[in-house]
């Protein structure tokens, strides 16, 4: 990303906002749909700081575990966080490779060149 042109950034920026992953699945569009919910972008931050259990991030929010669960799904189906499971439980991590569309399109708002 360093080094390219604004042109090449937004035409970049353009590609992801219109490709689907292998999966069929996740568009730019989704992401930020995704993370344009306060509760999802908290949940987030948490696993910024290391991986969690749907218990241990509902502790810190004033919904159910059951809401934790399906704002954990569309922030897995925008690909921007990963499962793992762990005996009975699954453990979120956020997925940096879910971002980078997210990054390269903000990319384009910021003078480089």
């Amino acid at each position: 990303m360093r080094g390219w042109t604004r042109a090449q950034r937004r035409r970049r920026a353009l590609e992801f906002a219109v490709s689907i992953d292998d999966k069929g699945g996740m568009r730019l569009d989704d992401a930020f749909l995704a993370v344009s919910d306060a509760n999802r972008r908290h949940l987030l931050e948490e696993l910024r700081r290391g991986p969690k259990t749907v218990g241990e991030l509902a502790a810190g929010l004033p919904i159910s575990r059951p809401a934790v669960s399906q704002h954990l799904k569309v922030l897995l189906d925008a690909g921007l966080v990963t499962a793992r499971p762990e005996g009975t439980r699954r453990v979120y991590a956020v997925d940096p490779q879910g971002f980078l569309g997210l990054n390269i399109w903000l990319d384009q708002f910021w003078d480089g060149d």
